[in-house]
């Protein structure tokens, strides 16, 4: 007898047959078990658009020095800015993640504003305002849609702070080569934020947020001589208030 065909090696076949359909169907549990999109330990990087509208207004400027004065009926008006955002998150468990968010500075405008609106465009600045928000995000770590509440901090400080020259006219009147430079507080300031991200699969997402920060800064603007010498001092204060909205891709790893 042919031994590939004897009885042991048929009454095995019965055997080998189980093994290839548990082991099929094992596979097939396997791919059809729903993937942990964001569950603790998780990373995920945010690269999208940061849009900042500001809910602004401002003292009137006034003269401190050589004599104190105010301007009457002065104001500026801080333009909406728009910018790239990246933000790393990190999942603690599968509903509690911390978030870093950062990006490229935006640029803002102050233009003036009542007696200061023939002025035109006073100066520009940009804002730097990297923050840490603590975020609850609702749902399974596997769902398709996880909207998320959060709050936080941010530091906020302005660099290439540079004044018109209608400007540095205005605040050094009849100074022969009168130049100005401002001088903008820095702060830290608490965010409110809230969002929503829809995970396409396994490593991508697309997350959009809304954030408020209230935020007030003080400016300071020393007017100077030909020589250098400082022989005027304005202050005023300003309120940005800034909404930020924040549309971006995500990737888990």
């Amino acid at each position: 007898m042919n031994r590939f065909f004897s009885p042991r090696a048929t009454s095995q076949l019965p055997q080998f047959h189980r093994l290839a359909a548990l082991s099929a169907l094992s596979a097939l549990a396997a791919f059809s078990l729903p993937a942990a999109a964001q569950s603790a330990g998780s990373n995920v990087v945010n690269v999208g658009w940061f849009h900042l509208y500001t809910d602004d207004s401002s003292q009137p400027l006034q003269r401190t020095s050589p004599s104190s004065a105010i301007i009457p009926g002065s104001g500026a008006t801080v333009s909406s800015a728009d910018t790239i955002g990246i933000a790393y998150t990190r999942f603690i468990t599968d509903n509690f993640a911390l978030t870093l968010d950062a990006g490229i500075p935006p640029k803002f405008k102050l233009d003036g504003e009542g007696t200061l609106a023939g002025a035109g465009q006073l100066g520009t600045a940009k804002q730097w305002s990297p923050a840490i928000v603590a975020k609850w995000f609702f749902g399974e770590a596997n769902a398709k849609w996880r909207p998320f509440v959060g709050v936080g901090v941010t530091h906020v400080w302005y660099s290439d702070v540079k004044l018109s020259q209608s400007l540095q006219s205005l605040v050094t009147p009849g100074v022969p080569g009168g130049t100005a430079t401002a001088n903008l507080s820095s702060s830290w300031a608490p965010v409110a934020n809230v969002g929503v991200t829809y995970n396409m699969n396994e490593r991508w997402s697309i997350g959009f947020s809304l954030s408020y920060i209230p935020l007030d800064t003080n400016a300071e603007i020393i007017g100077r001589n030909a020589a250098g010498t400082p022989v005027t001092r304005h202050v005023t204060s300003l309120t940005l208030d800034p909404y930020v909205s924040f549309l971006s891709v995500g990737y888990k790893f």
